[in-house]
């Protein structure tokens, strides 16, 4: 009898647990999803625009089309390897790895795709407990979880302007749609 009732706790406990992890599992997986297409959808971006476009900018206080390509890869990389990761940020006065620095148009989509590379290793290797985890973020009190839904939101902001400064050089943006 009593092994029944231990058996019976079991499996009662293990199914209350068990959807509470394949959320954690599903939001991981669904979040490196949503990146890869962020991914896909910025380089096709990058490559439509004309390379000699890539210094403009609507007005003088405005980031360039490729301060903004280069904005996103310093983001992610302090979001998922500072921020979440415990690594150092990188020093934006000397380091000039994610920025544009000389760096042609193919020289930093192939830093944008490296980072994406980076970000997303270390996101699907991310320890899903560490979700919950509150970290201060401007001096907002966020969860990781939360810390990860900004950086995509950080990117569709800073890609949303790169698209308007096509269309304000005559250039038609790919389609979104293609990649929800």
């Amino acid at each position: 009898m009593r092994k029944l009732l231990v058996l019976t706790a079991i499996l009662v406990l293990s199914s209350k647990a068990s959807p509470l992890f394949a959320q954690q599992d599903n939001f991981i997986e669904q979040y490196v999803e949503r990146l890869e297409n962020s991914r896909k959808y910025l380089l096709l971006v990058a490559e439509t625009m004309p390379e000699e476009n890539y210094t403009f900018k609507p007005t003088p206080e405005s980031l360039s089309f490729e301060e903004h390509l280069m904005h996103i890869a310093w983001a992610m990389d302090w979001h998922s390897e500072s921020l979440l990761g415990g690594r150092a940020a990188r020093d934006w006065d000397t380091d000039t790895t994610l920025k544009v620095a000389d760096k042609s148009k193919a020289e930093m989509m192939a830093t944008i795709d490296k980072t994406f590379d980076t970000a997303i290793t270390f996101i699907n290797h991310f320890e899903l407990v560490k979700l919950e985890e509150r970290l201060d973020y401007f001096g907002a009190d966020r969860t990781k979880r939360q810390i990860l839904l900004l950086l995509s939101d950080h990117i569709t902001h800073h890609r949303a302007q790169m698209l308007v400064y096509m269309r304000l050089n005559q250039l038609v943006p790919p389609r979104y749609v293609l990649f929800q």
